[in-house]
């Protein structure tokens, strides 16, 4: 399987591409990994791992998320190779996820995120109350 390059060059699988093409498959991967729903559910399995946690209790340790934004952020893990889904033949059924190895790597770079915006948050604070005060009248 090849990629496309801009300009229609094919390049082989795992060869980097070009991170400011929208076609960039990196870029995609950062698209889809990079939102803060990804970051809380990663968070949230790596916490369990290596077990498991039903879809509910993801959905009561992430505040604000909704059942369809949810769903959408598991089902995009679980196609990556980063979330594995087990589904319990119970009614109504159980729907149980837990991070892959795969995913469990991407915890301490999600993590090491969440430490920088965490220590660094103040400072953008401070930063945005200058760029929100009125321009000095004179």
């Amino acid at each position: 399987m090849t990629t496309s390059r801009p300009g229609g060059r094919d390049r082989p699988p795992g060869e980097r591409g070009d991170l400011l093409d929208p076609r960039c498959p990196t870029r995609q991967l950062l698209d889809r990994i990079g939102t803060k729903w990804t970051s809380m559910a990663v968070k949230v399995l790596a916490e369990q791992a290596p077990g498991e946690v039903r879809f509910a209790e993801l959905r009561r340790r992430i505040p604000g998320i909704s059942q369809k934004m949810l769903s959408v952020t598991l089902q995009s893990l679980a196609r990556d190779g980063l979330v594995a889904r087990r589904v319990e033949p119970t009614v109504p059924p159980a729907v149980h996820y837990r991070l892959t190895e795969l995913g469990r790597s991407l915890e301490g770079p999600l993590s090491a995120l969440r430490v920088w915006a965490e220590t660094h948050m103040p400072e953008i604070d401070r930063n945005n109350q200058l760029a929100d005060e009125p321009p000095p009248t004179g």
